[in-house]
């Protein structure tokens, strides 16, 4: 990353700091990775200070990602019409062919264009693994590095396939002990817990259609003894709630308290098909969920019930979900379909654009254990924070948060990740912009070049 030594003092800006009262014009100060000042009125003077005119801008938090699958970046626009078991099923054969090169393409250019995007902080759950293709998991690692965002990895796995009544072609599961052993070794080299950490690994068997019940229960103890969070998908489809009441007898959210798989320790992705009792459940129990409602209405999945979860006090972030169900996705892009997905369902009253901004933020920060970190706007937190353009043709919305939420995405004047510059004029710093696209582009045409055609 780049970005100036010396403190530096965003001023003239309307500032959403999320927690706390609004500021229509005042200033941010950021020194040594944190937020040292926010207030109202013209900045005072701060000695040896880096000040940016943010006149016509919106400061926020920067945005987090709760849940993603970067090295779909190279399987985009693949069974446009499918759904998620369909899709599942044409994709297993072309990611068993992936290798470390696509993935560091794939997560190269998926973590640019978050950046890009205003996103300071993505996670990733990575779940397939075929055997000699080299380290795929260091390869995100290495990428998230060179792009400079914070990084939450989800060591995933899969040990159920076709022959043992799971989804996955056989090809694409691992052995139990070899799941094990690697992400007990993933969580001793990369993980760090850290305040102002940039890594931070959780455990994630992919889904209850694709993970025996032997290593679910497994990875939950692994991870709750090394001190790490869990994570997976869960109730996406009512294609699942049928494989797992088929299965288990069980639906899914049921099948996994029974698991011991609920807690403040676990978020999942989606739970698109909850039952009054789960959202009771998920609620007493602080389980955070991963909304993503860009994939879910791709694969025609259908619409979680957010509102009802923020009304019973449960966690909830945002995703972006895979580039392969959810192209070119943004955090951005995001907000505005979570906030008239709910809207189209509950009606215009249902949610605020402030409301999903707290979602796109603070709401997922809690999902992966870092609200006292991250996630708002306070003195003492790290000085993660999106400067978004509002000026020109978007000046005519008055009001910034409104206009960020429901509209298109606005241009970055500044991303900072711990006060490090990652863009600047819509431009990526880290990295040379057109050089990571290419990489994501040969990723692309490396692992489903002749599909796309």
């Amino acid at each position: 990353m780049t970005g100036p030594a010396a403190p530096i003092l965003l001023e003239n800006a309307w500032i959403a700091p999320v927690v706390g009262p609004e500021i229509q014009s005042g200033w941010l100060s950021v020194a040594q990775g944190r937020i040292t000042g926010i207030a109202p009125g013209p900045a005072p003077r701060i000695t040896g200070a880096h000040r940016i005119d943010a006149t016509g801008c919106l400061i926020t938090p920067g945005l987090v990602n709760t849940h993603h699958h970067l090295y779909q970046w190279a399987t985009q626009g693949l069974f446009q019409d499918a759904t998620l078991f369909e899709w599942l099923t044409g994709l297993y054969r072309l990611w068993a062919r992936m290798d470390a090169e696509v993935v560091y393409g794939a997560a190269s250019a998926g973590l640019s264009w978050l950046a890009l995007t205003g996103c300071t902080t993505s996670s990733d759950h990575h779940y397939v693994f075929p055997a000699g293709r080299g380290d795929l998991f260091d390869a995100e690692v290495r990428a998230a590095a060179e792009v400079g965002l914070r990084f939450h990895p989800c060591r995933g796995s899969m040990d159920r396939g076709v022959s043992a009544g799971g989804l996955p072609p056989d090809e694409v599961v691992e052995d139990r002990d070899t799941i094990l052993a690697a992400t007990t070794e993933t969580i001793l080299r990369y993980h760090d817990p850290a305040f102002d950490s940039m890594l931070r690994v959780a455990v994630a068997p992919c889904s209850p259609f694709s993970v025996t019940e032997e290593l679910m229960l497994e990875s939950a103890a692994l991870a709750r003894s090394a001190g790490v969070r869990l994570h997976t998908h869960l109730a996406e489809t009512l294609d699942e709630e049928k494989h797992c009441l088929e299965q288990f007898g069980r639906t899914p959210v049921e099948y996994l308290d029974d698991l011991g798989w609920l807690g403040p320790d676990v978020w999942f992705a989606h739970a698109v098909h909850l039952h009054d009792k789960d959202i009771r459940r998920f609620a007493e129990t602080g389980t955070g969920t991963a909304h993503c409602p860009g994939s879910n209405g791709r694969l025609g999945a259908g619409i979680a019930r957010v509102t009802e979860l923020l009304a019973a006090g449960a966690p909830v972030g945002l995703g972006v979900d895979g580039s392969a169900s959810s192209e070119l996705s943004s955090m951005a892009g995001e907000m505005r379909q979570a906030l008239l997905f709910q809207r189209a369902v509950h009606g215009p009253q249902a949610i605020s654009a402030r409301q999903v901004l707290e979602l796109a933020t603070l709401g997922g920060a809690r999902n992966l254990g870092r609200h006292f970190e991250i996630g708002s706007l306070e003195v003492g937190k790290l000085a993660d924070v999106a400067v978004w353009r509002m000026d020109g043709f978007r000046s005519a919305v008055v009001d910034p948060v409104w206009a960020l939420v429901f509209g298109p995405t606005p241009p970055l004047a500044r991303l900072l990740v711990g006060g490090a510059t990652v863009v600047s004029d819509g431009e990526l710093r880290t990295m040379p912009q057109d050089a990571v696209a290419r990489a994501g582009r040969i990723a692309h045409a490396r692992l489903a070049g002749s599909e796309s055609r």
